[in-house]
């Protein structure tokens, strides 16, 4: 069992920034591929980034491209997003998830999931 611990939410205003951290329990990691699903009040669960194990390979819906980046130090067991300019419809619980699966921006493949991090941004 792997277990995912979310850090870094808050509030904060339109236009600033925010680094989410999900810390892994174990060194499988290095070989799990990882993703950020935000869930919004009211609405379904939505894909917002995902990176292969390696790191090599990104994908991001098109609302974050250009303004959030996910990384990971596999030495640290860490997934990493930068959230840049944040808008208020980026307000939502961030949950990050992992495992050694192929569809990376499909939530219902994900066997390992965290338990969320608030993220508000005002207007």
């Amino acid at each position: 069992q792997v277990q995912l611990v979310e850090s870094g939410g808050g509030l904060v205003q339109a236009g600033a920034s925010l680094r989410l951290s999900c810390a892994a329990s174990r060194r499988t990691f290095n070989d799990y591929n990882m993703g950020w699903f935000r869930q919004a009040p009211g609405k379904e669960r939505e894909f917002v980034a995902a990176i292969n194990w390696s790191g090599e390979r990104t994908y991001y819906t098109d609302s974050v491209k250009g303004r959030f980046a996910i990384s990971r130090d596999n030495a640290k067991n860490t997934v990493y997003l930068q959230m840049n300019s944040l808008k208020p419809e980026d307000t939502a619980v961030y949950y990050c998830a992992g495992g050694a699966i192929a569809a990376l921006t499909r939530d219902d493949q994900y066997p390992y999931w965290g338990q969320g991090t608030q993220v508000t941004v005002s207007s």
